[in-house]
This record gives structure tokens, sequence and C-alpha cells, in this order.
């Protein structure tokens, strides 16, 4: 029986040698061909204009508040994270999670917010534009940014 379980064990390893067995892993691919793990990607920072920013699709997207207009601004940029770039898109929606007030505490509900574009140029924009009361309030806005970009469902997220 000992010999049987070695001779087994032995085979085991001749035939991982034959079939040129590689130890060694990838990451499963996505959609896009990039590994499906992003925990690896390192964060961007801070954007030119004062923003957070992110991935959205194959671009990068700062996010910007105006609590004074209660207004919130997407700007897509290029690889260099600094340049904006046009992008054939009629609509960005930002839904943010509930939040609280950095200075008095108080609850900020969770927004659905429908971006317009402000710079079109045949059918092209690189500035975004939304509203809504809730961004009158001084928060660390979370949340995720949906598009359709060339026809393309892209999405993001974002954490000021």
């Amino acid at each position: 029986m000992k010999h049987a379980k070695l001779l087994g064990l032995g085979l085991l390893a001749i035939a991982l040698v034959i079939t040129g067995c590689n130890l060694t892993t990838t990451p499963p691919k996505g959609k896009d061909g990039d590994s499906a793990k992003k925990d690896d990607h390192k964060p961007h920072g801070k954007g030119p204009n004062g923003g957070v920013v992110e991935d959205l699709g194959k671009y990068h997207f700062e996010f910007t508040v105006d609590h004074d207009a209660k207004s919130c601004k997407i700007i897509i940029l290029g690889n260099d994270e600094k340049t904006p770039v046009k992008i054939a898109c009629t609509e960005i929606t930002v839904i943010t999670k509930e939040a609280k007030t950095t200075k008095d505490g108080k609850k900020v509900d969770a927004m659905t917010i429908k971006l317009e574009p402000k710079d079109a140029a045949d059918g092209k924009a690189s500035i975004f534009v939304g509203t809504d009361p809730g961004l009158g309030n001084v928060a660390d806005f979370e949340g995720s940014v949906q598009a359709t970009i060339d026809g393309k469902p892209s999405n993001g997220k974002f954490k000021e």
C-alpha cells in the first residue's frame, strides 16, 4: 500500500513535468482585456482643478463640487490626468452615497444627479455639469459615475 502511494505521487510528478505545468498563475482578464482585479491600481490623487481624479472606462475624470452654486462638475481627462479630452457623450449620471457634513454632522441624503455637457462641439464635450440642493452641504462625497461614451457603457467610482 505504501509503495502504491509513492508510485502514484511519482507518476503525478512525471505527468506534471511532461505536460509543462506552470505553477504561476495570472489574474483573470476582464471584458476589456485588463486584469479583472483592480485593487493594485494606484490612486490618482488631486486633479488640475482641485477635485479628485478617477477612472471612467478608458478615460480619467475629475469630480469637483461648487457648494455655493449647489453644482458638481465632471471633467474628462486624457492619459496625463491633466488635459481635458472631448468625448461623444450626451449625459453623465453621478450617484452619491449618503454622507455627513464635515462641520455640523448633518446627514446629506444620497443623490442622483444628471450632468449635461457644457462645452459641446460636434457632438463631443469634456465638461459636464449638474445641480442638486444637497450639493450645497460641505461634505466628503462618495459614489459612482455612469455614462455611455462612444456608444459603450462606462462606469467609475469616486471618493473625495
